[in-house]
């Protein structure tokens, strides 16, 4: 085979794989036969805006065959605009089975939001149950009581878009619990009726402004914790120790200080008296030679000092047992 004809027919079997690829001719008739009106144009025109025709021709054969009506160029706004586009047909078609009021533009709405629509709407129809983590809560007697409840929801498709999600579903339930047990008396009380905890947090209206619904609320277990009031009384107890403990150690130290303050006055009055003592040799000295003193004031001044000596001497307990056995005998 000569060389020209195999190229030719190499150009013609690439220009039949481009035009296939380009006119999906396959597509047109499945589309023809399943009762979605579009031309070959529009199909073309879909491979230069780069939306594949299989997802916007497919989904439109599943929304008719369910009996929706969807256009085509909504389909593919909502294909560029970053939408998964076979959520929201499901999603619109498991709405309309349901008898739920849920619009294409509510559905791409709450897509392009970044929920799962279809998701939503398989929950607002089969109720989802949400397990909390262990809520515990002190009573009014001290005693900490530890809760885990369930919550029924189902989604609420009009609050879906802004709506909170299931952690603020969690945090108000788990507040509500805490509130519920806290204003308990006592935490028998909440032993005995449970369900009183669950009907005071459904009172509270904790799914407003949330993308759920909440049906109802069951405590699933309680259990008792720790003495939480005896634990606060004995942390007072020894802060108080503690407290009366440093202020005794302040007064201890005072009283040194003022032990140790008298003990140097003390030695101060001692020495000045000492000093006073040692200047009386010298003014008697300076009285002699004056002419001041004569030799028998002297004498007289020692008789008087050595009898007071011998007095103290006597007056106390030593002095008084010498003295007793100086004592001579009676004859």
């Amino acid at each position: 085979m000569p060389i020209e004809t195999m190229i030719i027919i190499g150009v013609c079997f690439i220009a039949l794989i481009l035009f296939l690829y380009l006119v999906p001719i396959g597509i047109w008739f499945q589309a023809l036969v399943s009762g979605v009106h579009t031309s070959l144009v529009q199909l073309i025109f879909m491979r230069f805006r780069k939306v594949p025709p299989t997802v916007i021709i497919n989904n439109m054969i599943y929304a008719t065959k369910a009996g929706l009506k969807l256009k085509q160029n909504d389909l593919e706004a909502h294909y560029l605009a970053g939408g998964h586009v076979a959520s929201v047909v499901n999603a619109l078609i498991s709405a309309d089975k349901a008898n739920m009021d849920l619009d294409f533009k509510t559905a791409t709405a709450i897509d392009l939001a970044g929920r799962d629509v279809l998701k939503a709407v398989q929950t607002s129809v089969n109720p989802k149950v949400i397990d909390t983590p262990p809520v515990a809560a002190v009573a009014k007697d001290g005693i900490q009581l530890i809760a885990k409840a369930r919550v029924t929801v189902r989604t609420n498709i009009k609050q879906l878009v802004g709506g909170a999600g299931e952690e603020t579903i969690l945090a108000r339930v788990g507040e509500g619990i805490v509130t519920s047990i806290g204003s308990a008396v006592s935490h028998k009380q909440v032993l005995e009726n449970p369900d009183s905890i669950s009907k005071l947090v459904l009172t509270k209206g904790l799914d407003s402004g949330t993308a759920f619904e909440i049906l109802s609320i069951d405590i699933a277990d309680i259990d008792v914790g720790k003495n939480i009031g005896a634990q606060l009384q004995m942390d007072q107890a020894n802060a108080d120790k503690n407290i009366a403990q440093a202020k005794a150690e302040e007064r201890r130290a005072m009283a040194v200080a003022s032990e140790q303050e008298m003990k140097a006055k003390a030695q101060e009055a001692r020495a000045k008296v000492i000093m006073a003592e040692a200047e009386v040799p010298l003014a008697m000295a300076e009285a002699f030679r004056n002419g001041n003193l004569g030799i028998m004031d002297y004498y007289r001044m020692k008789n008087i000092q050595a009898d007071t000596d011998m007095r103290a001497s006597i007056a106390t307990p030593q002095g008084a047992n010498k003295a007793a056995t100086n004592k001579p005998l009676d004859k």
